[in-house]
């Protein structure tokens, strides 16, 4: 059976996303049960699960492949359960690297945040005003306080968190985040981040 590549990474181990790939198939979870269970071989596998020996070395050779299943020293056939606990760790690990990204905002605000923000990228306008105000809050955290911007510069700044740069342009300066005047525009409110230290 092929080695299964996931690209390049120092560990070929499944995250928890390709674990959930290689158990939604039903006869790979019949296979992987039957594993767990304590089936060490291709024909003990096809005796408990049912399945055909094609259909069984099918599923078997995915779970080959995909580093979940792996053949002992003596030819039988185990189960490496240390992905599990990986894939576990590393799902929490960037829940916590989320949840730190909105540490200092309110509940409320934060769930806004998750709602409406995807990798830095707006992915919908909120119709509701106080939501809005919040996304608002977090755009104006771009701009410097002190410092001037031309119209084509907010549009930059802007396009980074959504294309819809005048939408966003027009809120901010209406719900006194930015002032404008005389083709410049400068921040004019919104809250100001603790100092780092």
């Amino acid at each position: 059976m092929g080695h299964g590549s996931t690209g390049g990474g120092d560990d070929p181990r499944p995250d928890a996303a390709g674990l959930v790939g290689l158990l939604a198939d039903g006869d790979r979870r019949l296979v992987f049960a039957a594993l767990v269970l304590g089936s060490g071989t291709l024909d003990d596998v096809v005796a408990t699960t049912g399945l055909s020996s094609p259909a069984a070395a099918k599923a078997l050779g995915r779970l080959v492949d995909g580093q979940l299943v792996v053949a002992g020293s003596e030819g039988g056939l185990h189960v490496v359960g240390a992905v599990f606990q990986a894939a576990a760790r590393a799902a929490r690990a960037s829940i916590v690297t989320v949840a730190d990204e909105y540490d200092g905002l309110s509940a409320e605000a934060a769930k806004v945040m998750r709602t409406f923000v995807v990798d830095g990228r707006i992915v919908q306008i909120p119709t509701a005003q106080a939501k809005r105000l919040v996304l608002l809050d977090w755009l104006a955290q771009d701009f410097e306080l002190g410092r001037r911007y031309s119209e084509a510069m907010v549009n930059l700044i802007l396009g980074k968190h959504h294309a819809d740069t005048a939408a966003w342009r027009r809120y901010l300066v209406d719900h006194g985040f930015l002032d404008r005047a005389n083709g410049e525009y400068w921040r004019s409110g919104g809250s100001v981040a603790g100092s780092e230290s």
